[in-house]
């Protein structure tokens, strides 16, 4: 199945409510991981392995510190799979 911008934002944040350190009631696309969340840098850290093992692709590291909301991970996926919607 092709991805679209609302399945890659589905998946994301599916990945984010079942990570065991964030409330899956408060989570949205717009929260920053640390601020928002109170996220370490090492939940941050599994939160990217864990969009690799979904996506299927390896995130650089420096790529990797950039992405500290779920909206930044979207858009990121999304430019990695060429969609722009």
């Amino acid at each position: 199945m092709p991805y679209t911008l609302s399945h890659i934002e589905e998946r994301v944040l599916l990945v984010l409510k079942l990570y065991d350190k964030i409330n899956p009631d408060t989570i949205k696309l717009t929260s920053h991981f640390s601020e928002d969340l109170g996220l370490d840098s090492l939940d941050h850290v599994e939160i990217i392995i864990a969009m690799e093992d979904e996506f299927d692709f390896e995130i650089p590291e420096e790529h990797a510190h950039r992405l500290m909301r779920p909206k930044e991970i979207v858009r990121y996926v999304a430019d990695r799979f060429d969609i722009y919607e």
